[in-house]
């Protein structure tokens, strides 16, 4: 049943857990997660310890900043369809959470973003090459820790990785001539935030010896729950309300970083549309030039009321029902329940 829009705005107000393990049925399970989380957690909290004192500032800037680890928070759901949460568990999981930590630093330099998680973007404190260099040590850290378990963690941190890379170069790079920006963005946020979901998710029935079949499922529900979450920030990314967001209003697109809205409203053809399509370029090649940021205050204030931004959560919802299908050779019960809700909650929540 769809929820009424005042239920979705409220839900929306819940936390991610508070979604996910709603109801009853959930309070062993999500007793088995906090848990896991708290080894998680203190696993970070030494892997992050470096002798160097401005790398372990740097590197433990972000941590110290918050985060949902939804991530190892995956891994941990998933693990229930095997033997739970083993040592290689948490290990993964810890790991695949320190290599998006590493990529929010270069992501951060890239997109020119002025904030994160309610703090000033890293490259904002140190300047862009210790926030790089913070990245890859990170991304270092990572790899040692997946080194500690075989072939087969070497090569999910690898793809990964290399997927993660090729995301960013691409979006950097933006679409050919011939390709369809749409579908070329779509296939970005599949390789920057779809791949690193579904390596959490598939972590959690590998390294708990869960059944193999059940790895393929998983890894496309942790793909599609991936860019659902995704256009979904694209959408929060034009919120008006910055401490709820922990970003300011419009930070990708001030930076000339595409996101969805903007794409669809570039499909429009209405005099309206494409005027707005065109005052949104000026404004980032002016501010390339050296303008204000806030130049695009009132463009972007009417992008976010455009049915392009609908369209994009539309869009949204649709990645995060096919996300749910994906779970149907899953066994009925408490773990996909809540992949179910998790999915759900990615694409209908308000930071």
């Amino acid at each position: 049943m769809t929820p009424s829009a005042p239920d979705a705005r409220l839900a929306g107000k819940l936390s991610l857990t508070e979604r996910v393990f709603a109801g009853g049925s959930s309070r062993r399970l999500l007793a088995d997660v906090e848990a896991g989380l708290e080894r998680v957690d203190r696993n970070l909290e030494l892997e992050l310890r470096v002798t160097d004192a401005l790398a372990d500032a740097t590197s433990r800037y972000l941590y110290d900043a918050g985060g949902k680890r939804i991530r190892p928070m995956l891994a941990l759901l998933t693990c229930r369809l095997g033997e739970g949460a083993t040592d290689a568990v948490i290990e993964a999981a810890t790991a695949l959470e320190l290599t998006h930590l590493g990529s929010l630093y270069h992501d951060d330099v890239m997109d020119a973003a002025d904030k994160r998680r309610g703090v000033p973007s890293a490259h904002a404190v140190w300047g862009n090459s210790i926030a790089i260099l913070t990245g890859d040590l990170l991304f270092s850290r990572a790899s040692q820790i997946m080194g500690r378990h075989g072939d087969r963690a070497i090569r999910l941190q690898a793809d990964t990785f290399e997927r993660l890379v090729l995301g960013q170069m691409h979006e950097t790079i933006g679409p050919e001539e011939d390709d369809d920006p749409v579908a070329f963005y779509l296939q970005v946020l599949s390789d920057k935030t779809g791949s690193l979901i579904a390596a959490a998710a598939q972590a959690g029935v590998i390294f708990s010896n869960g059944p193999e079949e059940y790895e393929a499922p998983i890894v496309q529900f942790g793909e599609k729950a991936g860019v659902a979450f995704q256009l979904l920030d694209d959408v929060i990314d034009l919120s008006a309300d910055p401490d709820e967001t922990g970003k300011v209003p419009g930070t990708d697109l001030r930076a000339g970083v595409p996101t969805m809205p903007y794409l669809l409203l570039g499909q429009r053809t209405d005099a309206s549309s494409v005027d707005l399509h065109e005052r949104i370029d000026e404004g980032v090649a002016r501010i390339e030039d050296g303008a204000e940021p806030s130049i695009l205050d009132i463009p972007l204030a009417e992008l976010r009321d455009h049915d392009a931004t609908q369209a994009t959560l539309d869009l949204a919802h649709a990645w995060s029902r096919e996300a749910v299908a994906a779970l149907t050779p899953l066994p009925q019960g408490p773990v996909r329940e809540a992949l179910t809700r998790f999915a759900d909650a990615v694409a209908d929540r308000s930071s």
